[in-house]
């Protein structure tokens, strides 16, 4: 967030990196977002504190020319000065020494010497055959000082050059960049879920009435065919039994349907007794049936027997 606001809003950039630092004092990251912010809002004690810190930190002298340049806001340009002619300036890399040239100059500025200024920015990386990062405002901070001091034509050739160098790196100052926002948005984030939310509720209360209305469908069907309620597997096996009972159905006669129950009762204790004398015994019960018939006869004759 601060860094999205530092160059529109530095005052509520270095706020917010404030907050951050309640939390993660102990990071160089965040010192350095504290010490960037508090100088782009023109806080420049507090930056060269966190800037102190980031460097005790994190071992680094990258931001020296802005600590530098801090001490120029706090109107100490000696003490700027003697930042450039420290020993840690002589390990920056060439944009950092370049910087350090342009803050050294103003230094000088600040202290009425403008010759000096001028020769404080006589350095290797200002080189008018060569365009690199920090050229642009390496020639315009030379062309600036050449006109303080009067040499009009060499300060023009310079600023020439100074817009030579940033249509070699492609640089044009004059269009408006195009910003994309990168950050992460919780609003947008928030509407995402909630919209997730609800189309997943739907899609289970599809389904819920989709099932619903399938279970008395299947039920009714039952009903109308009117077919017991049994699992695939028993309509399998029934299908494919050869017994007796498969080959049962019910007549109109109720009499004729006990009989045949009876008689399939019968059948199967015979197959299972294995008994081959069913036969004989059936013989037996007949010859039993025409004895007692027999004797019936005997019975209604004797009569006439006496009679006579």
């Amino acid at each position: 967030m601060a860094g999205r606001l530092i160059d529109d809003e530095p005052e509520l950039a270095f706020q917010h990196a404030l907050a951050a630092s309640r939390r993660g004092g102990r990071l160089a990251a965040v010192r350095e977002a504290v010490g960037l912010t508090a100088y782009a809002a023109g806080h420049y004690g507090e930056a060269l504190r966190e800037f102190r810190t980031y460097r005790r930190i994190s071992g680094s002298n990258m931001h020296l020319p802005v600590m530098a340049d801090c001490e120029r806001g706090l109107g100490r340009p000696d003490r700027a000065l003697e930042m450039a002619r420290s020993e840690e300036a002589k390990d920056l890399d060439a944009p950092g020494k370049a910087e350090l040239a342009i803050v050294a100059a103003g230094a000088r500025t600040d202290l009425g010497q403008l010759d000096a200024a001028v020769s404080e920015l006589e350095i290797v990386q200002l080189d008018i055959n060569r365009a690199f990062s920090y050229s642009p405002r390496l020639f315009r901070a030379y062309a600036e000082a050449l006109a303080a001091v009067g040499r009009t034509a060499e300060s023009e050739k310079w600023q020439r050059q100074a817009v030579v160098a940033e249509n070699a790196l492609g640089l044009d100052v004059t269009e408006d960049p195009d910003i994309i926002d990168l950050g992460w948005d919780e609003e947008e984030e928030a509407r995402e879920e909630e919209q997730q939310r609800r189309l997943l509720a739907e899609q289970s209360a599809q389904r819920s009435a989709a099932a619903g209305e399938q279970a008395p469908r299947a039920a009714s069907a039952e009903a109308v065919a009117g077919l017991p309620e049994s699992t695939e597997g028993a309509v399998n096996h029934d299908e494919g039994s050869d017994d007796a009972e498969s080959d049962f159905w019910e007549s109109d006669d109720a009499e004729s349907d006990d009989d045949s129950v009876e008689k399939d009762a019968l059948d199967r204790s015979e197959v299972l007794t294995g008994d081959d004398s069913d036969s004989g015994h059936d013989d037996t019960e007949t010859g039993h049936g025409d004895s007692d018939d027999d004797s019936r006869d005997a019975d209604s004759r004797a009569p006439e027997r006496f009679e006579g």
